[in-house]
């Protein structure tokens, strides 16, 4: 840290930039970009010679500033290629009833693409039987609820619907 002060609060404020500008680049998930905001304006502070406490009270202000008000745009424009994940990819496909399908007695087992899983019908009261094709409308921890009605996704409906 001596290094730092060398220079006064300047070289500090410096190497705090730095380390939040490194930490970001190594996470790559807006978690300390922020603090390098409120560095730089804290180094601002600095070179005005503004003292260490006003310095400290900009850092902290500006990095929550920034972080309030741009996270969620950073987040809703720099995550738009989230894709599917595996088990979203299930939803709307059919599965062979391998057996008999009851939430009463807790029964049901589905296959899908040569996978099985335990199966429980989307609404009670529903029986579905071996050998009957079901889709799937939801999974919920690592049953498959499932319904004899198919299920179209928004793409399909837009294409049924001419839009």
């Amino acid at each position: 840290m001596e290094i730092a002060f060398e220079y006064g609060y300047v070289g500090f404020w410096v190497m705090i930039i730095v380390l939040a500008m490194v930490a970001e680049l190594i996470s790559v998930s807006l978690t300390s970009i922020w603090f390098a905001f409120g560095g730089v304006a804290a180094l601002c502070l600095a070179g005005l010679g503004a003292p260490f406490w006003a310095q400290m009270a900009g850092f902290l202000v500006i990095s929550l500033l920034s972080m309030y008000f741009t996270r969620p745009w950073a987040i809703k424009h720099l995550n738009t290629r989230r894709g599917k994940s595996n088990l979203e990819e299930l939803i709307g496909s059919s599965v062979q009833v391998t057996e008999t399908i009851d939430n009463r007695k807790e029964t049901g087992r589905a296959l899908h693409k040569g996978m099985e899983w335990t199966a429980r019908a989307a609404r009670d009261g529903e029986i579905i039987e071996k050998g009957s094709e079901a889709y799937i409308e939801r999974i919920e921890g690592v049953k498959l609820m499932v319904s004899t009605n198919r299920i179209m996704d928004p793409k399909e409906q837009m294409q049924a619907t001419g839009e």
